[in-house]
């Protein structure tokens, strides 16, 4: 019986990252471009990305590309006040807190996002949702002492 960890990792698929940049998908096994990559989380498909040396995870930074990408075509989702907020976290004593928040947060608009598909004959859903993540938000700093 595989233990929880192998069992995931080979449930993953696997990207390697070769030192010329490129990206080589394993499964595949042909070359994919951030595009590629972009649609396996579009598609929820279970993935990591690896130095092809080192074996270093490198998923985040490749994520982290996707979103830079997207942040610099079309209409970006973050503006510069928000990511300023965002940076000014890191080194702060809430930067533990900070992660699991937004993820969490994340995951709740996802969940919502069906639902208030369909039921978009009423009213506003959107400001439904933005008055809860704006209370939830408020409660969660309130408990850290800091007020708007």
């Amino acid at each position: 019986m595989q233990s929880r960890a192998s069992q995931k990792s080979s449930d993953q698929r696997v990207i390697k990252k070769y030192p010329n940049r490129r990206l080589y998908d394993t499964d595949t096994s042909s070359y994919v471009t951030l595009g590629d990559i972009k649609r396996l989380v579009m598609d929820n498909e279970p993935f990591v990305v690896r130095d092809a040396k080192s074996n270093e995870d490198l998923t985040r930074s490749i994520l982290l590309q996707i979103i830079l990408e997207e942040e610099a075509g079309g209409s970006p989702m973050f503006t510069a006040p928000v990511l300023a907020n965002i940076i000014r976290f890191y080194g702060h004593a809430m930067q533990g807190f900070m992660g699991g928040y937004l993820e969490k947060n994340m995951q709740a608009l996802a969940d919502l996002q069906a639902p208030m598909m369909a039921g978009m004959a009423g009213n506003n859903p959107f400001q439904q949702v933005q008055e809860q993540f704006q209370k939830q938000t408020e409660q969660f700093f309130g408990n850290f002492g800091l007020k708007r």
